[in-house]
């Protein structure tokens, strides 16, 4: 890891790939992943650990399964939002997203449990840029 600055736009043109995360950083056992999104990911659940998103620029949307029954969260540019533990979700983006999100580090993209994962959605615990 760099031990200057990191210019997020600059890291954020260095990769192309959707739902492919890359980390740019590490804060104790957390990595700071930033991932360009389109189109829809995979439900999934982290059973251990809460996820945390902010949209950077465009809009995210991202489906609940909760106790109630299913919504919608949507999140435009600036906005932050935490997906609890052990709650399904599926985020996706209309038109495209640039996210930065902490989890803990080896965390996978597609969760402890998930449904079949498209070939545009990277099965990953992040790449270091």
């Amino acid at each position: 890891m760099s031990k200057q600055p990191i210019d997020l736009d600059t890291a954020l043109a260095g990769f192309d790939e959707i739902w492919s995360p890359r980390i740019v950083a590490h804060v104790n056992d957390y990595d700071v992943r930033l991932a360009k999104v389109a189109g829809e990911h995979v439900w999934h659940v982290h059973e251990d650990t809460d996820e945390f998103f902010l949209v950077l620029d465009g809009t995210l949307d991202i489906a609940l399964r909760e106790d109630a029954g299913e919504r919608v969260v949507t999140l435009p540019r600036g906005s932050v939002f935490v997906v609890p533990r052990g709650t399904f979700h599926k985020p996706s983006s209309v038109d495209g997203a640039s996210l930065l999100l902490f989890e803990p580090t080896g965390t996978l993209t597609v969760g402890d449990k998930h449904d079949e994962v498209p070939d545009h959605v990277h099965v990953t615990v992040g790449q270091e840029i």
